[in-house]
């Protein structure tokens, strides 16, 4: 009798180890000891426009928006997503910054100084370096250069197009299609203030040369000098960026980004009444989510967050953590209220390879999940000998009746 009581207690103690819900031995990310005080938050600034939104860009959370999932024309906001797909193919080979490009008939009587939209200057069936042609793009809106550099860099404004589309499809613009490189207004061209801003994102987490490009504030074409028609570049030092777009069909549109401190954001405003107004509120935005928002990080990737039960392994515990540094965005002086806690398996058996990936980590505010990420094995548990696998053979079975 007290050798089936024994067994009892140890197989009870077995259990509570292999459902531990709560990571350790941090159970929840420490607050900064100067963590401000938790203010409640009034609401985003609403501007004016047909949609918008505000995203953190370190963890790619939305702080505030409306209606930026639903089809809008992005205008000249598309030529983001032209330096995009520009910056990759230098990257990969297959195009050179020192290159020649020739700015063809259809590049100027399509986006040339003769058409109302905005253009570069460059001369036509004339080349001009690759890096400058960007910059007339990028600082001057030139619909002529974007052209230019679809033709260079594809063949075709039509082929550059199936670029776009592909890496926009790998950035996670689901609500995305493009036509051409410029932006003016055509059938199926289309995006969401969403899709905009995780391409916003993508161009300054994967291509920040490129980006910086987006806060020159005039360039020189001949004897033409446009300046940049970012507003907020000349308001806000913290403003680098990024594109603004305009026509009939999309209204005023601006993407800006600012960087305070380690904290960047991201403003999207889509179909707004002018200039001045479009610059006002996504400043407004911006600094709404520097007043009210913090990134923190709460664990580091390959550090071990908790330690699981294993069976059958040579060790008896699989260290658990996460493959990607977790982040999070929280109200000012809410860091210290979040609530972990891990979803893994009951049983676990070994061998576990080094980044299996064994549950998921959990992080809520409030009773509602704002972080979540993989649970991956730090590092590997080899399987047991025979005698060890036998014993905790046993000991499952005994847990099981």
């Amino acid at each position: 009798m007290k050798f089936r009581f024994a067994l009892a207690a140890m197989a009870t103690a077995a259990v509570g180890i292999a459902v531990a819900q709560t990571p350790a031995p941090s159970p929840a990310p420490a607050a900064p000891n100067n963590a401000a005080a938790a203010v409640e938050i009034p609401p985003a600034p609403k501007p004016v426009g047909t949609a918008w939104v505000l995203m953190d860009y370190t963890t790619g959370q939305i702080l505030a928006g409306e209606n930026y999932d639903e089809r809008v024309e992005p205008a000249s906001i598309t030529k983001v997503m032209t330096s995009y797909v520009v910056a990759a193919e230098i990257k990969n080979g297959k195009i050179k910054e020192t290159d020649d490009v020739m700015l063809s008939e259809r590049a100027w009587r399509e986006g040339g100084a003769r058409t109302d939209g905005s253009f570069s200057g460059f001369a036509v069936n004339q080349t001009a370096k690759l890096l400058d042609m960007e910059k007339g793009m990028a600082v001057q809106s030139g619909n002529d250069a974007a052209i230019a550099l679809a033709e260079h860099t594809a063949g075709s404004q039509e082929a550059f197009a199936s670029l776009m589309n592909n890496y926009a499809a790998h950035i996670g613009m689901k609500g995305t299609h493009f036509v051409n490189a410029h932006g003016l207004s055509a059938p199926d061209h289309y995006s969401t203030a969403h899709d905009l801003a995780l391409l916003g994102r993508a161009m300054v987490r994967d291509y920040p040369e490129a980006y910086a490009y987006n806060k020159i504030k005039e360039f020189k074409v001949g004897d033409i000098v446009q300046p940049n028609r970012n507003l907020l570049l000349w308001r806000d030092p913290s403003v680098d960026g990024i594109k603004t777009g305009h026509h009939s069909g999309a209204g005023y549109c601006l993407m800006s980004s600012a960087q305070r401190g380690d904290q960047r954001l991201i403003a999207v405003v889509m179909g707004s009444t002018s200039e001045k107004q479009r610059a006002d509120d996504s400043l407004a935005l911006l600094n709404w989510g520097f007043r009210f928002y913090e990134t923190h990080r709460l664990y580091d990737a390959g550090k071990t967050i908790a330690n699981q039960r294993v069976w059958k392994g040579q060790a008896k515990q699989v260290q658990l953590g996460v493959a990607e540094p977790l982040l999070i965005s929280v109200p000012r002086g809410r860091y210290g209220d979040l609530k972990p806690s891990m979803d893994v398996p009951k049983t676990l058996v070994a061998p576990i390879a080094k980044n299996q990936a064994i549950g998921t980590v959990k992080v809520t505010l409030d009773g509602k999940i704002v972080a979540q990420a993989p649970l991956v094995a730090v590092a590997e548990v080899e399987e047991a000998g025979f005698f060890k696998r036998l014993w905790d053979a046993f000991w499952m079975w005994w847990e099981s009746e």
